[in-house]
């Protein structure tokens, strides 16, 4: 059994670490443009979001400020680190991290997250909610 908690704890957190990827790429301007469709196929149609601002963001938002954001970040890094399960169960988990962006105009901020993680009955593991909290003072 712990071993199956510890495989599902691996593929959530390089879940994390992959989407991470793929939106550096995206709004960064390296990915082509067929990649919108691989991209959004990681959210789950009941995804939902808390923003930096505060904002609720649904699957529909999402789909818009993405297919919207190819390349608007040119030079775009995401690092992704402090990666840890905080809690977990035999369809999905919870995942903490935080997320640092910088982009070519220097612009960087920081912040920690918390996402709600499914795994599908195929396997595929999406994003169900996330929620993203600013750091400040760093």
């Amino acid at each position: 059994m712990s071993n199956h908690r510890s495989q599902l704890s691996s593929a959530l957190a390089q879940e994390v670490i992959d989407a991470h990827i793929a939106i550096e790429q995206w709004l960064g301007g390296r990915a082509e443009p067929s990649a919108l469709e691989t991209l959004l196929a990681r959210f789950s149609p009941a995804f939902s979001m808390i923003a930096l601002s505060g904002a609720r963001v649904n699957r529909a938002a999402l789909d818009a400020l993405f297919g919207q954001g190819h390349g608007k970040r040119p030079g775009l890094q995401i690092v992704v680190d402090e990666v840890d399960t905080i809690a977990q169960w035999p369809t999905g988990g919870v995942v903490g991290y935080r997320e640092t962006q910088t982009d070519d105009e220097g612009c960087t901020t920081v912040r920690r997250s918390t996402a709600v993680l499914e795994r599908e009955a195929d396997g595929h593991i999406v994003w169900r909610h996330l929620h993203e909290t600013p750091v400040t003072g760093s």
